[in-house]
């Protein structure tokens, strides 16, 4: 990953961020647009965390420029863009969007606000490497335009349970068994494992195993959707 932003100690910070979760690498910091076009040649970014207000030229003038220095090169790999920025303009919001941007948080926003978009970005690639032929659920997953509570759920799964264990999934960025999750969510752990089950089906939560005293593998379930 490529950090851009005009302020040294933001981009040390966003680093920092980013250093601290399993999977990311922060290749460069770059704090205008000139030096964020030449470290993005240079290190091959798979994604760029982005600010609108640089010095030189604006954020979305280098995204732009990044996408035609794709199209001016085959061979080059297609790099992802997460704007960090105090822009509020919904001007900008729209410019950011047609742009290509995956997403846009407005500072200030906590660590957890950060990482948790990183995490979306990176089950979104994961998802997209791992898709054949995608169903409309897959679209509708990877670029967010269902409504909420639109998605239809399996006979015999209610609504309001699915949001309880959403909610609870959300609250263990670790993890969490279908046991632990029947204990904090006051549900019998066959009803747990059912929601677990169906979340980790339509790629909103990973499933691991983990092993506890009994040496017996425990599925352990973190959402990632």
């Amino acid at each position: 990953m490529l950090v851009v932003d005009d302020d040294f100690m933001v981009a040390k910070l966003h680093g920092r961020y980013v250093s601290e979760m399993d999977g990311f690498e922060v290749v460069g910091l770059a704090h205008n647009g000139a030096e964020a076009l030449r470290a993005a040649e240079h290190h091959r970014p798979d994604l760029v965390l982005l600010d609108i207000y640089l010095p030189d030229m604006d954020g979305i003038a280098v995204l732009r420029e990044l996408r035609a220095a794709e199209e001016r090169d085959a061979t080059r790999t297609s790099v992802d863009a997460l704007f960090i920025t105090a822009a509020r303009d919904a001007g900008v919001i729209r410019a950011a969007l047609r742009a290509g941007a995956l997403h846009y948080l407005i500072k200030p926003f906590s660590r957890s606000a950060l990482q948790e978009q990183l995490r979306h970005v990176a089950s979104v690639r994961t998802r997209l490497d791992r898709l054949g032929e995608a169903r409309q659920e897959d679209v509708d997953q990877i670029f967010g335009t269902r409504p909420p509570g639109s998605r239809e759920l399996p006979k015999g799964l209610a609504a309001h349970t699915a949001e309880l264990v959403e909610r609870t999934l959300r609250r263990h960025e670790e993890g969490l068994s279908a046991t632990q999750c029947a204990d904090e969510g006051a549900l019998s752990r066959v009803s747990a494992r059912r929601y677990l089950e169906y979340f980790a089906d339509t790629g909103r939560a990973e499933v691991t195993l983990r092993y506890g005293g009994t040496g017996r593998p425990e599925r352990c379930y973190r959402w990632v959707g």
